[in-house]
């Protein structure tokens, strides 16, 4: 009788802790889908100033792109492994054959002098003169960082040394600083963090004993305070892109950029610069998790300099985009290199809104 009460017992005790683990795991998974499912915040309104860009492959073309299209607002430029200006003139072939070897090393057709400097100098004039991009008379002041690696298989020097060409049309050679002195393959050189230096693949970012982000900071804005790490002690805000281009999964944007905040502009960001940085194609959240806004090398500079970073974030568009790259060769819009493209406006958006302490500025007209 002792046994039948004991075992009785046991299976009551089993059949509770079963109910109760079952509850648990259910509280577990509501939890994490409610997390889930919770929507980005909107991208706060700030009173940031003195714009800046930089970018990575795509987000060089992109950062090149915004800094020409709407250079009265852009006081300089950081370059990693980019081409002149609109290179690709909207063409596929052109973009993977002569503005970089995407293509294939058999049909890389990139040489000195390919991407026709000349031609894009005078394209850039024309859409300048029918107000298609602020007057070319404005890149005189800016301050623009380029970096080239001996080593880059996918945009070769011959590529980075045309966009120097057509930089130096516009700019006073003392305001251009071009590094082309490390065996680094395509990808953002840091100081300790990612691949071997002459290494290819994810997350895109090498150690190459090189602070790129710390040269190019200090490069565009001046004498900089030093960093005090590696390590950042500010907020990563996970915004809502769609609030500056409707749909943005159908034109190459993720659903939600990233905002880095250093402790210094917590308050509404008064008196702190603003940096946008653009990461490389195959780099989205979505591929590489937060390798690019954390560890790009960005952060502990904004942190020491009251810098607060905006990381947008593409995309990939089936068949038309699938490395998530920017829009540099009108895989979404004609457009592309213009004040009026799609990407391009929405990220305009996103700056003025953290330039003018509107919560409505900035958003979709």
């Amino acid at each position: 009788m002792k046994r039948v009460s004991s075992f009785r017992h046991l299976c009551a005790l089993a059949s509770l802790a079963a109910t109760l683990l079952s509850s648990l795991l259910l509280s577990l998974l509501s939890a994490s889908l409610a997390q889930a499912a919770a929507p980005a915040v909107p991208l706060p309104a700030m009173k940031t100033g003195q714009l800046s860009v930089s970018g990575l492959s795509s987000g060089g073309y992109m950062a090149v792109q915004f800094a020409v299209a709407y250079s009265a607002s852009v006081t300089g430029a950081g370059i990693i492994a980019a081409g002149p200006y609109s290179c690709s003139r909207g063409n596929l072939s052109m973009a993977t054959m002569r503005c970089s070897c995407t293509s294939g090393t058999p049909w890389c057709g990139v040489a000195p002098g390919g991407t026709n400097v000349p031609e894009l100098i005078r394209l850039t004039g024309s859409y300048a003169a029918r107000g298609r991009i602020d007057p070319t008379s404005n890149l005189a002041r800016h301050r623009v960082w380029l970096f080239s690696g001996l080593a880059d298989s996918v945009v070769p020097m011959a590529v980075m040394n045309d966009l120097q060409a057509y930089y130096r049309h516009y700019l006073p050679p003392e305001n251009i600083r071009y590094r082309k002195d490390v065996r680094a393959q395509h990808a953002m050189p840091t100081e300790s963090f990612g691949n071997r230096c002459d290494q290819l693949g994810a997350p895109y970012i090498s150690d190459c004993d090189v602070d790129g982000a710390g040269e190019l900071l200090q490069w565009i804005y001046g004498t900089l305070t030093p960093k005090a790490g590696h390590g950042a002690a500010g907020r990563l805000v996970e915004f809502d892109q769609a609030e500056f281009l409707a749909d943005p999964a159908a034109h190459g944007m993720a659903a939600t950029g990233w905002l880095y905040v250093p402790p210094g502009c917590e308050r509404d960001g008064a008196g702190c610069r603003l940096h946008v940085a653009f990461h490389g194609c195959k780099q989205t959240s979505a591929l590489v998790k937060e390798a690019w806004v954390r560890h790009a090398g960005y952060n502990p500079w904004a942190d020491a300099n009251r810098i607060v970073m905006l990381y947008p974030q593409a995309a990939p568009l089936r068949f038309r985009n699938p490395n998530a790259c920017w829009d540099w060769f009108n895989y979404d819009d004609p457009d592309f290199a213009v004040k009026s493209g799609r990407q391009m406006r929405a990220v305009k958006r996103m700056t003025e809104r953290l330039m003018t302490a509107d919560r409505h500025a900035g958003g979709q007209n």
